[in-house]
């Protein structure tokens, strides 16, 4: 497993912490920025990493900006993407079993490092349950697919 991870200007803290936590863990990954506090725009920094994820370069990717929608939305506007905005731990479980989440989003603004650090470590560890879940991840590919 391979990760790709980024923030804007609103999620720096956050995505060191996790950088640490996949540091323990021996999971690889890539940083993608950014690296300054001034106020950047959060697309120039999710969309980049969502098609990376879509086009199979990553198997997974983190994104990190001040409450985490802004991230999300851009990136499930890529093809292929299944971004869940996650700030609890079951629902970083969930998103993995039933959603087949490809990408996470987290909003620092929002939840502290060490929640973050907890839903990240549930979402890297945790695996897709196939079965009923895959017929309508299936739907949601279907559809995907059908307005290209």
């Amino acid at each position: 497993m391979k990760i790709a991870i980024t923030s804007d200007h609103g999620g720096i803290v956050i995505r060191e912490e996790i950088k640490k936590l996949m540091d323990e863990l021996g999971i690889p990954y890539d940083d993608f920025g950014c690296t300054c506090q001034s106020s950047v725009d959060y697309p120039d920094y999710a969309l980049p990493v969502a098609e990376k994820v879509a086009n199979g370069e990553y198997d997974k990717g983190i994104l990190i900006c001040g409450t985490g929608i802004g991230m999300s939305i851009a990136a499930n506007k890529v093809k292929g993407i299944r971004c869940a905005l996650v700030h609890d731990v079951y629902s970083a479980k969930l998103t993995r079993q039933h959603n087949d989440s490809n990408m996470l989003a987290m909003g620092e603004r929002v939840i502290g490092p060490g929640l973050a650090r907890s839903i990240a470590q549930a979402w890297l560890t945790e695996e897709f349950e196939g079965g009923r879940h895959a017929n309508r991840i299936g739907k949601i590919s279907e559809y995907e697919n059908k307005n290209v």
